[in-house]
């Protein structure tokens, strides 16, 4: 009898012994699992453009870029440019309009979507040739004419853009959730 409870004891060391070594694992998976979880908590999400979360290293990132053309340029405003960016481009996918890229597909909706409807016309080139006349150094209207017709287009299409990118506001949903902006 003796021997047998030697065997059920060495038995239950090793069965212990395998409880301590899974127990091991498990809470050096854990402490892994939970490592992740704290560093994703880092990157919160300071805005929602309908299902899209803009994050705050994007926001960061995005700005720093900017910066560097943009010097004066505020962390709100670029945000906003983020999210009007979504929009338009979100807008652009439910036309199932394509691209290989954002750009191109952002691009692409301003060609169809703004530019092809604005057509400058001839009296406007001129009004504006005789109300910045000063500024033309005296050249001929037909030597500036081209210059004169792609500001006012491009005049144009900021307008447009701005009245398209309000419209598409009103119909989503944009929640910004990060109230303080760094300087």
């Amino acid at each position: 009898m003796g021997r047998h409870s030697k065997a059920v004891t060495s038995e239950d060391r090793k069965i212990q012994a395998w409880h301590v070594f899974t127990l091991f694992f498990f809470i050096v998976h854990l402490l892994f699992c939970i490592s992740g979880a704290k560093a994703e908590l880092i990157d919160r999400v300071v805005a929602f453009v309908d299902n899209t979360a803009i994050t705050l290293s994007e926001l960061k990132e995005t700005y720093e870029k900017t910066r560097k053309v943009q010097p004066d340029i505020s962390m709100a405003e670029v945000l906003n440019t983020l999210i009007n960016r979504i929009l338009v481009l979100n807008d652009a996918r439910r036309l199932k309009m394509e691209a290989k890229t954002d750009d191109e597909l952002f691009n692409e909706y301003i060609e169809l979507k703004v530019k092809a409807i604005i057509r400058i016309k001839e009296k406007e080139i001129e009004d504006y040739y005789k109300q910045n006349e000063q500024q033309f150094k005296g050249a001929p209207l037909e030597s500036v004419r081209d210059k004169i017709e792609e500001y006012l287009t491009e005049k144009e299409i900021n307008r447009l853009l701005k009245k398209q990118i309000a419209e598409l506001r009103e119909k989503a949903y944009v929640k910004i959730l990060m109230k303080d902006f760094p300087p």
